[in-house]
């Protein structure tokens, strides 16, 4: 445990040092608060725009609070997932490439334990970003629009942050399957991209995809209570998550020779 420790301090302070901390926060929050403030400010930003008839009327019927806090959830799903990826692709690639990964495991550290503070470093700064950002958005909205029920906000933070979860641990499979930092972005990306195309395309047997959880935190917004088969989908992606970070670890142990 006190490896463990030790190696996921020295995880967080490297991220400190490289700006991580810095650029990925900023980063989520400037994707989440814009979308608030930009469907606020819409219909000045059209009539600004120009090239409209003269005398036309701008009417854009005012969302929900409900509603922006999902659209937001959107945009974390597309550009959100890219940011959390790359964030997150060279944490063992770059030890990999410039062999300080051999000064760390000639000590008695266990490829679990490097493995798992990797996987929880990089899913605390995740997780960071996206809660500070997530609520910057709720504020604004509550702000601009209709309040929404704090409670709403938490459960949906709470369903979409197993999302992020999910998202590391691919990555981090990734980072124990290729060297280069590309190919780590590029096999992750590919892999989230078929799970979600494959959800929208087969429905029916889809049903247990971790892709779905944006969904569920929608509906929990809109309904108030989770859709159809989302325990399922919660449990699944936990279940994957674990299941890819000890595959990381045998991959790493078996590949990996000190």
């Amino acid at each position: 445990m006190r490896n463990f420790l030790t190696l996921l301090q020295k995880e967080l302070t490297e991220s400190l040092r490289n700006g991580k901390w810095i650029w990925l926060p900023i980063a989520i929050i400037l994707i989440g608060i814009s979308q608030p403030i930009t469907t606020y400010y819409m219909p000045q930003i059209l009539e600004s725009a120009g090239n409209l008839p003269e005398g036309a009327v701008i009417e854009i019927p005012t969302p929900s609070g409900e509603e922006v806090l999902a659209s937001t959830l959107g945009q974390f799903g597309t550009i959100g997932t890219l940011l959390f990826v790359l964030g997150s692709m060279s944490a063992i690639s770059m030890e990999r490439q410039n062999s300080s990964l051999t000064l760390v495991m000639v000590r008695p550290v266990s490829p679990f334990q490097y493995i798992a503070s990797k996987w929880a470093a990089q899913l605390i700064i995740a997780l960071v970003s996206f809660i500070a950002s997530y609520v910057l958005v709720w504020y604004y909205t509550n702000l601009l629009f209709n309040p929404v029920d704090w409670k709403l906000m938490l459960s949906s933070l709470g369903i979409y942050s197993l999302w992020i979860l999910f998202i590391i641990s691919v990555t981090t499979l990734g980072g124990t399957l290729l060297k280069a930092s590309s190919g780590i972005a590029g096999i992750s990306i590919s892999l989230l991209a078929v799970l979600s195309v494959s959800s929208g395309l087969f429905t029916r047997f889809m049903e247990w995809s971790p892709t779905n959880l944006r969904s569920h935190a929608s509906g929990v917004l809109m309904n108030g209570e989770l859709l159809d088969n989302g325990l399922i989908v919660i449990i699944t992606t936990v279940g994957l998550s674990l299941l890819f970070v000890l595959f990381a670890t045998f991959n790493f142990k078996r590949f990996e020779q000190f």
